[in-house]
């Protein structure tokens, strides 16, 4: 199904799960002004048709002792389609790396880099996203305070 053939309430119902997705389902129908059954029918459809990949805790990363965060421009030595593929599938291995983005830019990804401090997150820079198929170069911006993080 096209994104853009959800309904109003449809759309009612996954923006309350993205606020909080603990919400059982008598409370979420109450929320968006359906019954029960109807509302469990159109989670399970959400759910299905992948418009809902799951459910997440929203963790306190500083308090987990995860509280560095930097931004990796990461720029590789060949973009053709292999290449890409090699980059895209080691980097899912590292499980620092947060984020990855392709980007339309003089750099071909983005990184987000979570880790406990400035010193293990050279280790990982030098060790493993140095390391990464295809990477000729990066840059990173260290970022100094999360103004907002959803």
């Amino acid at each position: 199904m096209p994104e853009d053939r959800l309904d109003r309430m449809d759309r009612s119902i996954v923006a309350a799960l993205a606020r909080d997705g603990r919400l059982s389902m008598a409370e979420l129908a109450a929320q968006v002004g359906l019954s029960k059954t109807p509302v469990q029918a159109r989670v399970k459809r959400l759910e299905q048709e992948g418009y809902i990949r799951g459910y997440a805790a929203i963790v306190d990363r500083e308090r987990m002792g995860e509280g560095h965060v930097a931004f990796v421009q990461v720029k590789l030595s060949d973009t053709r389609s292999a290449a890409l593929d090699a980059f895209n599938r080691a980097v899912l291995a590292v499980p620092e790396v947060e984020q990855c983005h392709m980007i339309a830019s003089s750099f071909d990804y983005l990184l987000k880099v979570r880790t406990r401090n400035i010193d293990a997150y050279r280790r990982v820079l030098g060790e493993r996203i140095s390391s990464l198929p295809h990477v000729a170069q990066t840059s990173t911006f260290v970022a100094m305070e999360t103004v907002k993080d959803r």
